[in-house]
């Protein structure tokens, strides 16, 4: 089959490589309805592959961290790159709930849902938490008719970046994060902390036994009372220790009931 320059230059775009006969090649096809030969058609190069938005560059974590209000913290977290995690973040987690609620949750490392979204507990384990806080009579919702700062809870977690893969976090990135945990728990001053999961208990209390070593006590974090229990999505996969955290749950109620106002 002989084919005219425009179909040849069509199919080239395609990517498809056109074979001719010697002969065909060097006789120019004439358009018959035209007095001149058929102009052909150009080509228009390939677009130039757009580049990757480079990654972050590591520096140095924000000074005076201690110093800061909410939304100077909350910049802070968002331009941190004082580990490799900002390397690979879709979004910073800071946490969410209302900056006077009473309670405080704390967990370990954002995940995929969570980098995603830029906000904590969310997912499956996000919706258990919402359970288990409803149960209480608590939301994180930061504003809502009615409510009143006992009925509400400020989330946030340890590491404010998502580790690769949901990997355990490393040392050196609990130690980068800590200062901003504190400086949110001083900024919030929460009557009661609730730390879930090993790495945020660890990481609260300087510590490294495990948490049921730790479970059915009252602790103490920079002064505020903080009750140790089980990661949501811990209990996802191992739902007979849900009655476990229930019991947690129940005594940092009753923490918060004798506690003064």
């Amino acid at each position: 089959m002989v084919w005219d320059e425009r179909q040849a230059a069509m199919l080239a775009e395609m990517g498809i490589r056109v074979w001719q006969s010697p002969a065909a090649a060097a006789s120019p096809v004439i358009d018959a309805k035209a007095e001149v030969p058929a102009s052909p058609v150009a080509v228009a190069p390939p677009a130039s592959a757009v580049p990757r938005a480079a990654a972050p560059a590591r520096g140095a974590r924000p000074g005076e961290v201690e110093a800061m209000d909410w939304p100077t913290l909350r910049a802070a977290v968002a331009g941190c790159t004082a580990c490799g995690l900002c390397r690979g973040r879709t979004n910073t987690v800071f946490g969410v709930g209302h900056a006077q609620a009473h309670w405080m949750v704390v967990g370990e490392a954002p995940g995929e849902q969570e980098d995603r979204q830029g906000e904590p507990f969310v997912g499956k384990a996000g919706q258990l938490l919402d359970h288990m806080l409803q149960a209480l009579g608590l939301t994180r919702q930061a504003e809502g008719e009615g409510l009143q700062p006992a009925q509400q809870v400020y989330i946030a977690n340890v590491l404010k970046c998502r580790p690769p893969m949901n990997r355990n976090p490393q040392p050196e990135e609990v130690a980068q994060c800590e200062p901003y945990l504190a400086r949110q728990v001083a900024l919030l001053r929460p009557r009661l902390i609730l730390a879930m999961g090993r790495f945020a208990v660890q990481s609260l209390l300087q510590t490294g036994e495990p948490i049921g070593r730790l479970r059915g006590r009252v602790h103490q974090y920079h002064g505020v009372p903080a009750i140790v229990t089980y990661h949501p999505a811990y209990l996802l996969r191992n739902p007979a220790d849900k009655a476990k955290a229930w019991d947690d749950l129940c005594l940092a109620r009753e923490v918060m009931r004798n506690a003064s106002p």
